[in-house]
């Protein structure tokens, strides 16, 4: 026993810290309003330290047994209190003089077998149902409660007079717990409530229904009577019950939970509700025994105007299919539901019927049901969902003739239609059509009712939506979602269209000239689908970006980017993209405008800053070296006097001898001159001849002066007679001056000729480009030669 008791403590101690964090949290987030609950959790008692603020507390399915002054006097702004299911035996309602804001009070199945009273002026809600009371717990201090709107009780036994203390309360709802009340043989009870709209009557669930109390409400709008168990011989008392309960004109509202009783006894319950002032009657949770045969029933005139009847189990199986299903087609009410029930058809009314509204819910009703029926001619409202309709076709034909027919329902079942060959067969009135959750495919649109304005088709297998359409122009609103649709429908076959649902679908790039063929559009919802965010999407991005949120349902949170995976999971108004990178027009002619500015920035660089020159002179200088590179030591290894002879005009001696020659013999190249190395004695074209054959190269100063000299020519022609002759490339061409072509005479077309095959070296103006112009001259003699002079050799 004390390891029970420790183990106990501990546990409530961990739901105690928890639960005080818990409001704690609540506290400081909200310190006005907020709620604690500690149901389930296996307390003994009312746990200490409470939020002081608190004003819902939930203590329900524990195993408390006792409750003190101190357990809640400090909760001054307690509301709502909750403590059903727990073991409560005995109560003082005075513990309870703190708390005067409390409202809500549920002590609801415990052990209640003894309630002191204390009156609380603000209480709404007090329910003392499902208790161990034998008389009703009533004081004359409840009648100060006039506030009190729901009131639940419990007894074993009743007296006419036990409501007295409350009979001036204007209640809305009594709950009067009977599953413990007897009475004795050959005694019969009775009970007047004056005033409430509703009366619930819970009765104990396994016994045969026996109550003879007599109970009477004056003002009495909704009766409900839970657990009812009813056979052939009981039946009447069952009647007779109810006949003191629905004397009253105001009683429009009856209603039965979990009732077990034999067909025949359902019947009487019908008939003798027939004539009565109850308009809605509604049946759930029930079970029919015993045996179904055929049972009289007279459709007099009645006020009823609904029978529901939901959950019903059927442990007959072997009946008259008609005896059962004429009961409910004959009906002379306006609407019906029978569902969540087994039943596999429904006939046909014989006459002309009364019914506006049918619903049949949940059942195993086939294509079958209602082919060839007439007399349906008031049915406005038909509801056939979640059955083992297969046949779109059938489902046509079958409103043919229900010529007030305005909204149908058949989804959840298992509608196709693949019947190309013949057109369908609708009733025109249908308005309203809710074809959703079947396996239809895009055929579905040549079977359609002409004057639809409400279609819906969400959750089907439509992979698109035929342009050809056009029997829909009155079509308004269409939910085409959970579908596999690819595109948006354009509105050329629905001109009406204003509401479109088109979300859940496989629409990667939708076209943006959806909104400009559907003017009348005023809400669409088509997020979640794989938007593709490429070029294509930019323009419908910005028409759905123009319309208000009231109009895109969703917008913007369920409009993401599915592809490419860097955008993945991007809003598509945070998608953006250059309005370049999308026109390919546009594009090439950036790039052109481009690449022409650039052309002409370059050639205007370029004669500004003479490139032409630069770009000639490199590519010289890196030919010589190439060739340089490419000459073979060996056949050069023959001696050399000179590394270069040098051929000019006596008027441009000047620049060979401040310029060119220092230059060159700066970088130690020997250098043949004819005023200081012709040898006298020597005829001038024996000295010409000498000093080319044993120079490595032969350099021309070329100028309009070099053309005008006859010894230069003689130099020239010696030169490339010894190139031509040895086949090497040693001459060197530089361009002091240019020189026109014209100017040159004809005799000299060896100086044409060369000039116009070989590359030759112009001497710039510009100091700058001095430097490229003696690299080049450099590069020529990129060669070790060995020289021979007279007394010493030279390398």
């Amino acid at each position: 026993m004390t390891k029970h008791k420790d183990s106990t403590a501990r546990s409530f101690h961990f739901v105690y810290i928890v639960t005080f964090i818990v409001g704690t949290i609540i506290q400081s987030s909200d310190e006005s309003e907020f709620a604690v609950d500690m149901s389930n959790s296996g307390l003994t008692q009312v746990p200490k330290g409470l939020p002081t603020k608190t004003q819902v507390l939930d203590m329900s399915q524990n195993y408390i047994s006792e409750l003190h002054l101190s357990d809640v006097s400090f909760l001054s702004g307690l509301k709502v209190l909750r403590l059903s299911h727990n073991r409560i035996q005995c109560l003082d309602i005075s513990i309870f003089k703190f708390n005067q804001d409390l409202e809500y009070l549920d002590l609801s199945h415990n052990r209640l077998q003894k309630l002191s009273c204390h009156p609380i002026t603000n209480l709404k809600h007090l329910d003392l149902s499902f208790n161990d009371f034998d008389a009703l717990p009533l004081c004359k201090e409840f009648g100060n409660s006039t506030q009190l709107n729901f009131l639940g009780l419990s007894a074993t036994k009743l007296q006419q007079l036990d409501l007295l203390p409350i009979a001036h309360l204007h209640l809305n709802y009594i709950l009067l717990d009977l599953e413990g009340y007897y009475v004795k043989e050959n005694e019969a009870e009775s009970l007047q409530i004056l005033n409430t709209k509703t009366l619930h009557l819970v009765f104990h669930p396994n016994n045969l229904f026996s109550v003879q109390v007599n109970i009477s409400v004056n003002t009495l709008g909704c009766l409900q009577l839970t657990n009812i168990k009813l056979n052939n011989y009981n039946c009447q008392i069952f009647i007779k019950f109810l006949s003191e309960l629905t004397r009253g004109p105001t009683l429009l509202n009856f209603t039965l939970n979990h009732v077990e009783t034999t067909w025949k006894c359902l019947v009487r319950v019908f008939q003798f509700l027939w004539p009565r002032p109850v308009e809605y009657l509604n049946i759930y949770n029930l079970t029919i025994v015993e045996s179904i045969d055929e049972e009289d029933f007279t459709y007099s005139e009645t006020a009823l105007k609904a029978l529901k009847m939901e959950h019903v189990t059927n442990r007959v199986f072997l009946f008259s299919q008609t005896a059962l299903y004429r009961v409910f087609s004959e009906m002379n009410i306006m609407m019906l539901t029978i569902s969540d029930t087994p039943i596999i058809h429904m006939l046909c009314p014989e006459k002309t019927s009364t019914f506006k509204f049918l619903n049949f819910t949940q059942n195993v009703l086939t294509d079958s049901i209602f082919q060839k029926c007439s007399t349906l001619v008031r049915l406005e409202t038909l509801i056939l969902r979640k059955n083992e309709l297969k046949d779109l076709y059938k489902v046509g034909l079958m409103t043919k003739d229900m010529t007030s027919l305005e909204t149908l329902d058949v989804s959840w079942n298992s509608l196709a239609y693949d019947r190309h060959d013949r057109n369908c067969t609708w009733v025109g009135s249908i308005v309203v059509l809710n074809l959703s959750s079947n396996i239809l495919t895009h055929s579905v649109f040549r079977c359609l009712p002409p004057r639809v304005k409400v279609l819906d088709l969400h959750n089907n297998r439509i992979r698109n939506i035929p342009t050809d359409v056009t029997s829909l122009e009155a079509l308004q609103e269409l939910n085409v979602a959970f579908n596999s649709l690819a595109h948006l429908p354009g509105c050329g076959s629905f001109s009406s269209l204003s509401v479109l649902t088109i979300d859940y679908n496989a629409i990667s790039n939708p076209s943006a000239h959806f909104f400009q063929s559907c003017q009348k559009i005023r809400s669409i919802k088509a997020g979640n689908n794989p938007f593709q965010c490429t070029c294509e999407l930019r323009e419908f991005i910005q028409s759905i970006g123009q319309l208000s949120s009231e109009v895109v349902e969703g917008w913007p949170d369920s409009y993401k980017c599915d592809y490419p995976e860097s955008y993945k999971d991007t809003l598509l108004k945070d998608f953006h993209v250059s309005p370049l990178s999308c026109n390919t027009a546009l594009l090439i002619v950036t790039i052109g405008v481009t690449g022409l500015v650039f052309i002409v920035t370059v050639t205007i660089l370029c004669i500004y800053f003479d490139l032409p020159w630069y770009l000639r002179m490199v590519c010289q200088w890196t030919q010589t070296r190439r060739r340089a590179r490419n000459i073979n030591l060996d056949e050069l290894q023959r001696t050399f006097q000179f590394h270069a002879f040098i051929s000019y005009s006596e008027h441009d001696s000047a620049w060979v001898k401040n310029e060119l020659v220092p230059c060159l013999e700066k970088e130690d190249i020997r250098i043949c001159l004819h005023e200081r190395n012709f040898v006298p004695g020597k005829s001038i074209v024996e000295n010409i001849i000498t000093c080319i054959e044993n120079s490595y190269k032969s350099i021309f100063v070329l100028s309009p002066n070099f053309v005008q000299s006859e010894w230069c020519h003689y130099e020239l022609y010696f030169a490339h007679h010894h190139l031509f002759h040895e086949g090497s490339n040693n001459l060197i061409l530089i361009l002091l001056e240019p020189i026109p072509q014209n100017s040159i005479p004809c005799k000299y077309h060896k100086l044409k000729a060369l000039m116009t095959k070989r590359t030759y070296l112009e001497w710039p103006k510009e100091k700058s480009k001095h430097g490229l112009f003696w690299a080049n001259i450099r590069a020529a003699f990129n060669v070790n030669l060995t020289l021979i002079t007279e007394n010493r050799v030279k390398t």
